[in-house]
């Protein structure tokens, strides 16, 4: 769809019973769809590009400022900062590698969680108001980072018979189904993990904003009219899908981390 298209599916002169003959101004895959708002050394940059840098330098500001000078009695970032990162560390990681294991990957879980909460943030952030994650490729970048530290580890840890073995579950003991097991689990687990991985959380916020941006237009379409009581109506489902948001983005991060760390849990499990 282009950007002319794009704008004519918003026109905000639409309304009940408008002379135009125009209908509700229903959201829609050009919800996800920006012009280019600046361009540097031949590349355009767009509103979830721009949030996505925006969101790293929030990352990387906020743990500086609160880390860089650290005091054994924190202060209130510092306290912020250590409660983000202990939660992370605790409730995540070491519930699902152990204290031992789990401790070198804290820094990568800690980043990731952060980054993916933040771009699933700005959805409710005045003005952003659109989450980075319901573009497929942020996920995609995120799960691939992942998958290639699952693989690298996998290897690692049981050089590439061993890995082959971890990661289709081959086990003379099955017998006559051995080989339907190991196409079912090399599918799955080489294949499938990375892409479900990605598109969880991506549906998850793809879907929420569409809710929202419907709720939120269907408000003003509606007030704009005489149905002031089914705006009303509408706009309380926005402030409650708003809420719902809230909840959602960050079980969403949840989510993806701790996925994360139980692939790297399997990669560093001893087969048998």
């Amino acid at each position: 769809m282009s950007a002319d298209q794009t704008t004519l599916a918003f026109d905000w002169s639409c309304r009940v019973f408008a002379e135009n003959g125009c209908g509700f101004p229903s959201p829609g895959l050009h919800s996800f769809i920006f012009k280019p708002m600046f361009s540097v050394g031949g590349y355009d940059f767009d509103k979830p590009m721009l949030l996505a840098i925006i969101t790293s330098l929030v990352v990387v500001g906020f743990f500086w400022s609160a880390f860089s000078k650290a005091k054994v009695v924190p202060g209130k970032l510092q306290m912020v900062g250590e409660a983000g990162y202990d939660f992370v560390r605790r409730g995540i990681v070491y519930e699902t590698l152990g204290k031992r294991e789990g401790e070198k990957y804290v820094p990568l879980m800690v980043s990731i969680f952060f980054f993916v909460w933040i771009m699933n943030l700005w959805s409710i952030i005045p003005v952003a108001q659109f989450p980075v994650t319901s573009i497929i490729a942020y996920p995609a970048a995120m799960a691939a980072i992942v998958y290639v530290t699952w693989m690298v580890l996998t290897f690692k840890k049981h050089g590439f018979a061993g890995g082959f073995k971890n990661l289709t579950g081959y086990d003379k003991s099955l017998g006559p189904v051995l080989p339907l097991v190991v196409v079912i689990e090399f599918f799955s687990n080489v294949l499938v993990r990375p892409f479900t991985h990605a598109v969880r959380l991506f549906a998850n916020m793809f879907a929420g904003h569409l809710l929202l941006v419907m709720f939120t237009v269907a408000s003003w379409y509606l007030m704009n009219s005489w149905l002031v009581a089914a705006g009303a109506v509408s706009f309380v489902m926005a402030m409650v899908m708003i809420l719902f948001e809230l909840f959602v983005q960050a079980v969403q991060a949840y989510v993806f981390v701790l996925l994360a760390c139980s692939y790297v849990q399997g990669a560093l499990a001893e087969h048998h």
